[in-house]
């Protein structure tokens, strides 16, 4: 029956299983759903010592129904959707209640809305703001702001002066506000705003945190909102003007960036609040007519010059400038043309010379770059910018010069690094789409005397292909670059970063590889070296041979070992073998090079070796080919999972047994050596001695032993048998090293039954054997993956209903006596201690019930080639059927016992459904022209009708109409016992009725 197969040898127990079910089922179609109701009496007495059991011969053909497939276009499981039409206006329909929108909280959400007008307004701000942004991506200058506020911090005490952070009535509050409809009135009101908010009401809040600081800047934000929605114009230009003038203070000058960040988040909000009131003063009432539409464009652009009017007479230089920048989209609605908005911003560029401290005044230049680039694409303007930083920039120096005689201050390295946004935004705005800027610029850069830092914002910001263009030129003002604060690594990283996203040609790669670690070698700093290597990675692994990788990994080792420098640098040495295992393109080439494994030498911290290690078994299972025979390869690997076996200890969690198992799994599986099995079962023993502390390891091992007597067994000769005993006697081995009773009860069975399908009938017993004894040790309950008890005794009954299966074909050895495993079995089980009014003991005894009636049969429904089983062992000779007959009354006596016990127990439901199973077995198996049996058969039929409340209202005719449908299936073959059946019939018949009546 069972073909020389792999995949129908690990089926077997799936085969044995299904053949089983259909001579215990036969031709039973029905299923017992119990409910719960009164309680049932107990176990009809029945004297058991006079029970004899005869098993009845099989007198007809098994007839499988087979299923009739259909075809269909959906999934049988695929889930319904709901369409809900447009007409169903039902706002507590299904859709909205599965979207979750509560139509009672949608109401109330938007009735806030509607009732508060700063989130009303910010909101509209927030989107109105981001249509202004330049279109590109690239030039958004939202998607630098919180990398700045994440960068520029301080722990040093901040200070603010306003006077607009105060509550009282006398500053113009709503109460002090009322609508004015008369115009002299209004200008009235304002002048009177104008003499409250004098100097004398300024606050200065001293030492304050920055988070302080910033929540002042929120609040001072939605004032100016609030301010401005209470139509009092004068108090939001007087926050924005007390906002822009905090702009000149660099007291804490490590955080400036950030303020800078606060402060025109303000202006921003102050510059779309009047670009958008005078946007819908120009566009007038809809369907107002041309006349009134054009008074109203007139009136609004009175309106628009008058804000540049007032903004032009504020005296001092900053804020007028900030300010002007802020509602710079205004000059839109002048109906200004490209060329008058170019000429307004080289009038701004010019102005921002009277800037003296260049760290403000670089920002400035910034802030006007940023609300230039919104409204024309004219580059201009930003050249002469840096035109003027150019001139400016050995101010920066001289101030460099000074801070380096007071590094407590700030540090020349960090004061430069407080130029690079707004450079490195500049720069990106000039350069984009425009590589003759970035030329003027890269030329512009090599006549500076210290010109490291605008090379470096020039790195940060140019294109990759324009950098790879001029590799050589970069590597070039690198080697010549001796700017105060700004190191050769510091430049050398962005120029990898470049390269290793857009490389220079394939003729120049090497070249420019070498002049550029030449460099990078000359560095001293253990730091500086290995950050700048970390950046090169990439490079050197997409673009460059093997080779190259290890002479890379070679120059690591020794640089790193020199003063034990690798003990400060984990993290670049692991992220350095990361980016080279992305980057690439073999796996395997990596791990066979020679200074691979010493490379992982340089972790000497145990948890950063295990992590790396981890790592790189995880890439080469995702990135690996199927299968690698290469012995380097091999050995490698089980260097690396012998690492993270040893790592493991009692106290390692179970999770990480799991992770670390599954990645040695991995490369287990992926180890195959041809049709060198011999080898193959060599690395199988090499690996049962390595990973000895990990019984997922040795699941997968056992399993992987297994499937190789599969493909031996394809092989013919003495040799073929001798290599799979020592497949099996390997697996015997092992799995008395694994910790869990389940898994090694498993591995046993299943051991066995191949050593069953090659003919290996020793070893199979031997396996049988010892999965048995295993069940005294199985404990009671477990703890499952959630860390609740689960009970075991499902787990059990299934197994040994497995177990029992493959047993129907091993034949009895001769050593051992008759149906030696079933006694054996049989004694355990008894043995066992079950929960209380358990039924798994008589479920197992009815499954046995069932093999030993298949012992009964001339000849056995199936078979494995090569076996004698039972059936042409014993001949059916009348000696076995004995000892068949005397364990069935064994077995039916231990089931009457259980049903006794659960009618004690009052588990009448329990103990119905036993009895009704019991009963289809009496009737199905044993002879019933014997009276005991008959009249058990009858009693157990009563005892069940007893119980019909808490049956299913189907079960006790569908059980009828079953051994009806024996009746028919033995009548012809049998006519005598078909003729009991029919007694027994009416017997049933005449009971149900009985307790029908009752």
């Amino acid at each position: 029956m069972v073909k020389n197969d792999a995949r129908m040898c690990l089926a077997l127990p799936t085969i044995f299983n299904c053949c089983f079910f259909a001579i215990h089922c036969e031709c039973q179609n029905f299923t017992l759903s119990l409910q719960s109701c009164a309680a049932l009496n107990s176990v009809a007495k029945h004297d058991m010592a006079s029970l004899e059991w005869f098993c009845a011969p099989c007198c007809y053909q098994v007839v499988k129904n087979q299923l009739h497939g259909q075809p269909t276009r959906e999934h049988p499981l695929k889930q319904l959707t709901v369409n809900v039409t447009v007409a169903d206006k039902n706002p507590l329909s299904l859709a909205l209640a599965l979207e979750g929108t509560d139509p009672l909280s949608k109401f109330a959400r938007q009735d806030q809305e509607l009732n508060d007008p700063l989130t009303q307004m910010s909101s509209e701000f927030s989107k109105r703001g981001n249509a202004s942004e330049p279109e590109d991506n690239t030039l958004n200058w939202s998607t630098r702001r919180l990398g700045i506020l994440n960068r520029f911090t301080t722990n040093e005490k901040l200070s603010l002066s306003t006077s607009f952070l105060c509550t009282s009535s006398t500053e113009g509050g709503g109460e002090n506000f009322k609508a004015q409809t008369v115009v002299a009135d209004k200008v009235k009101y304002r002048l009177e705003q104008l003499d409250n908010f004098d100097d004398g009401s300024m606050r200065h809040m001293m030492d304050l945190t920055q988070q302080e600081y910033i929540q002042r800047f929120d609040q001072l934000k939605q004032e100016l909102i609030q301010s401005w929605h209470n139509d009092q114009r004068v108090k939001a230009l007087k926050i924005a003007i007390q906002c822009a003038k905090m702009l000149s203070d660099t007291s804490v000058l490590q955080f400036y960036p950030s303020q800078y960040i606060l402060i025109t988040d303000i202006l921003d909000v102050f510059g779309k609040l009047v670009y958008e009131r005078l946007r819908i003063k120009a566009e007038g009432a809809p369907g107002a007519s041309a006349a009134l539409q054009q008074r109203e464009r007139e009136a609004a652009r009175d309106t628009c010059q008058n804000w540049f009017y007032k903004i032009a007479s504020i005296r001092e230089l900053l804020p007028r400038l900030y300010l002007e920048m802020a509602i710079f989209k205004c000059y839109e609605l002048l109906a200004a043309t490209q060329k008058e908005i170019e000429q307004v911003l080289l009038r701004l560029t010019s102005q921002l010379r009277g800037i003296a401290d260049p760290l403000v005044s670089s920002y400035a230049r910034c802030y006007l770059v940023r609300v230039g680039v919104t409204v024309t694409r004219s580059k201009v303007y930003i050249r002469d910018n840096f035109t003027d930083l150019f001139t400016i920039y050995p101010q920066i120096f001289r101030i460099v010069a000074r801070y380096n005689l007071h590094p407590e201050i700030i540090t020349a390295s960090a004061y430069l690094q407080l130029y690079s946004p707004a450079f490195d935004y500049m720069l990106q705005c000039l350069m984009h789409e425009s590589d003759l800027y970035a030329q003027e610029m890269l030329q512009e850069c090599k006549q500076l005397k210290y010109n490291g830092a605008i090379l470096l914002s020039i790195l940060n910001s140019a294109k990759g292909e324009f950098v790879a263009a001029h590799a050589h030129e970069f590597l070039e003002l690198i080697n010549n670059s001796d700017t105060p604060g700004i190191s050769k690594s510091q430049l050398l990283r962005p120029l990898g970063s470049c390269v290793s996203s857009c490389a220079p040609l394939q003729e120049q790669r090497l070249a420019f590889l070498n002049a550029a670690f030449q460099t990078i070698n000359t560095l001293t700093d253990p730091n500086e070296y290995i950050n700048c290597v970390e950046t090169w990675a990439p490079f050197v692994a997409q673009y460059f041979t093997i080779h190259e990788v290890n002479r890379l990994l070679g120059e690591l080792n020794t640089r790193m070992c020199l003063g034990k420098a690798y003990e400060k640098h984990y993290g670049q040495l692991q992220s350095i073998l990361t980016r080279i295992m992305q980057n690439y393109r073999s796996i395997e080439l990596l791990l066979i090079q020679p200074h691979f494994l010493p490379y992982l030498d340089l972790f000497h911290k145990e948890s950063v070796r295990v992590e790396m290690c981890k790592s790189i078994l995880s890439y080469y299972r995702q990135n690996s080919e199927e299968r690698t025979s290469d012995a380097v390869v091999t050995n490698a690997l089980m260097y690396l999972g012998k690492i993270l076996n040893d790592s493991v200890n009692a106290l390692t969690v179970e999770d990480e047994r799991r992770q670390i198992s599954q990645l040695i799994n991995g490369f287990i599986n992926k180890v195959h050596f041809g049709k060198d099995l011999e080898q193959q079962l060599s690395f199988y023993v090499e690996g049962r001695g390595t990973f000895s502390n990990l019984d997922a390891v040795y699941v997968t091992l056992v399993h992987a032993a297994l499937k190789l007597t599969m493909h031996a067994s394809n092989r013919q000769g003495a040799k073929s048998l001798g290599f799979i005993k020592a497949c099996i006697a390997y697996c015997f081995i092992t799995i008395p090293s694994i910790t869990s009773v389940r898994q090694k009860m498993d591995l046993y069975l299943l051991c066995g039954q191949l050593a069953l399908r090659h003919l290996c009938l020793g070893q199979a017993d031997a396996c049988f054997e010892a999965a048995l004894q295993l069940i005294d040790e199985l404990p009671a309950s477990t703890i499952d993956f959630e860390g609740k008890p689960r009970c075991l005794e499902r787990y059990l009954v299934a197994y040994l209903c497995n177990m029992l299966a493959t047993l129907i074909v091993v034949p009895d050895s001769p050593e051992q006596g008759v149906l030696y495993f079933l006694r054996l079995l049989l004694d355990i089980v008894g043995r066992r201690t079950f929960k209380a009014n358990s039924s798994a003991p008589a479920i197992i005894y009815l499954h046995v019930l069932d093999m030993l009636y298949v012992q009964s049969m001339e000849k056995f429904p199936y078979h494995i080639d090569g076996v004698v089983s039972n059936d042409a062992l014993y001949g059916h000779d009348p000696k076995f059927l004995a000892e068949v007959n005397n364990l069935c009354g064994q077995v039916v006596e231990a089931i009457l016992l259980q049903l006794k016990a659960l009618g004690a127990a009052q588990q009448q439901r329990t103990q119905a459904q036993l009895s009704m199973e019991l009963f289809m077995r009496i009737v199905r198996y044993a002879d019933l022209e014997r009276e005991p049996l008959c009249a058990l058969a009858v009693k157990l039929w009563v005892l069940a009708n007893k119980a019909q409340a808490q049956l299913d209202s189907e079960t006790i005719p569908q059980t009828l109409c079953s051994v009806e449908h024996f009746y028919k299936l033995v009548k012809d073959s049998s006519p005598k016992r078909a003729q009991t059946i029919a007694k027994l019939l009416l017997r049933m018949r005449d009971s149900q009725k009985a307790a029908t009546n009752s």
